[in-house]
């Protein structure tokens, strides 16, 4: 049992990491179930305060994930419209049949809204669009980091009790 709750937690961790890219899989939320899987392993001791503090950053990783692009766009000079615009475009980025649609969609979405609320301004509008993208970057690198911490995490507690199994 032990072995098949150390392979589903690594799988989880490792598709956390590839999620920090691909928004289709979750990301820190899928590597958190991995550590989670890993504390369930004879020989591992239970720490509970290290599951609760990597699932509050996993939760924040995942509510920071819808408010960076937004702030980009606001940053960048970006109306409520561009905002609106950003985060409905990030969910129909998702859904779309396009490639890279969760990279377009945002960008697409502010520079809509932009567009909606001063139809003159084009160069407002592609500058609150090239915020929400930055925003996309920073908040991908982000939940990279903190899914690569949770694989560091989990190997070094696999390597600290690697003689329980092996």
């Amino acid at each position: 049992m032990e072995y098949f709750l150390l392979i589903a937690g690594f799988l989880c961790v490792i598709g956390g990491i590839i999620g920090s890219f691909l928004p289709v899989l979750p990301d820190a939320p899928l590597s958190w179930i991995g550590l989670l899987l890993l504390y369930f392993c004879d020989g591992i001791e239970t720490e509970y305060w290290v599951l609760g503090i990597t699932l509050f950053i996993a939760i924040v990783s995942g509510i920071l994930d819808y408010i960076i692009p937004a702030k980009g766009t606001k940053h960048f000079g970006g109306s409520s419209y561009g905002i609106w615009g950003t985060n409905i475009g990030l969910v129909v980025g998702l859904i779309a049949p396009i490639p890279f649609g969760f990279v377009i969609g945002p960008f697409l979405g502010a520079f809509i809204g932009e567009m909606l609320y001063d139809s003159k301004d084009h160069s407002r509008a592609l500058k609150a669009a090239t915020g929400s993208f930055i925003g996309f970057l920073a908040s991908t690198f982000i939940k990279f980091v903190v899914c690569m911490g949770f694989l560091g995490l989990f190997l070094y507690k696999v390597w600290e009790f690697r003689g329980v199994w092996f």
